[in-house]
């Protein structure tokens, strides 16, 4: 359990310090180069690549190579993951650059803290996800009900069991030792998502035999990752055709961006912790 807290210290102050650069005028991919970076420098490694969804999108936005989008007066959620050999810390947060949306960001933060609160061995899911539903609803606002919470096991960010984010009428009960991932996602839209345009993000699903040299080369660099998320601006040489291709052949998984159906803005909040026989231990605050 230790490297999953010295993951999540790191974590947190990682995003901590990325979170004050989200100004107005900032570029992303500086943000998301500098967190990324940092999270090295202070002792762990990348997890998945730094996601800065704006607005309506809820998850997989992150800068593509050479960006030069700049923030402007956007609703900006920073989710990002460090890793000590595959135990991974996971935590995001809401700013609001519009200085209209506090209220749907606040909404996401009381989900997560309200569901924390419920946490212990022996705790059955469902009683996590009636919560997180019942305290954004109680805001006026709408979970995104096809994201979810998630359990972390070593090099598996999205690991059982699911938390959802409604409520559901069968879950599972949660066992000391565990650790999950609860993020609450917030918004003023019907609560669904749709696939964007966008696509950055890629995992190693399993190597298969393949038969063109370039092809092996590129699986070899893709294989640094082991099975985490990685993105194509890490690539040496990144190859649309060659990412489509190992997708196809079920080798690679892709995240393209989620956005929010009816184009509603979304708020997030997410925090890491070990499920322990009374309460939880939250390793990145």
């Amino acid at each position: 359990m230790d490297k999953y807290r010295l993951a999540g210290k790191i974590l947190s102050s990682v995003a901590r310090d990325a979170a004050k650069m989200v100004k107005k005028g900032e570029k992303l991919l500086s943000v998301a180069e500098f967190a990324e970076e940092e999270i090295k420098r202070r002792g762990a490694e990348v997890a998945f690549p730094c996601n800065i969804s704006l607005d309506d999108e809820a998850a997989h936005r992150t800068p593509f190579k050479g960006e030069e989008t700049r923030f402007n007066d956007e609703i900006v959620k920073l989710d990002i993951g460090s890793q000590i050999d595959g135990y991974i810390a996971d935590m995001a947060v809401t700013i609001d650059l519009s200085g209209e949306r506090e209220e749907l960001k606040r909404a996401s933060e009381a989900a997560l803290n309200n569901a924390i609160d419920l946490v212990h061995a022996g705790v059955n899911t469902k009683d996590l996800s009636e919560t997180i539903e019942k305290t954004i609803t109680d805001f006026g606002y709408r979970p995104v009900a096809d994201l979810s919470g998630h359990g972390l096991l070593q090099y598996d960010a999205h690991a059982p069991p699911t938390i959802s984010n409604r409520c559901i009428k069968k879950g599972v009960d949660l066992k000391e030792g565990q650790v999950i991932a609860i993020e609450p996602f917030a918004t003023d839209g019907i609560g669904r998502t749709k696939r964007g345009n966008i696509l950055e993000i890629y995992r190693l699903l399993k190597r298969k035999p393949v038969r063109l040299m370039n092809m092996r080369r590129f699986l070899d660099e893709v294989e640094e990752y082991n099975t985490l998320p990685f993105a194509k601006r890490w690539l040496r040489s990144p190859s649309d055709i060659m990412l489509n291709q190992l997708v196809d052949k079920g080798i690679l998984y892709s995240f393209p961006v989620l956005k929010e159906e009816s184009g509603g803005f979304v708020a997030q909040k997410e925090h890491t912790m070990i499920v322990l026989e009374d309460g939880c231990e939250v390793t990145t605050k």
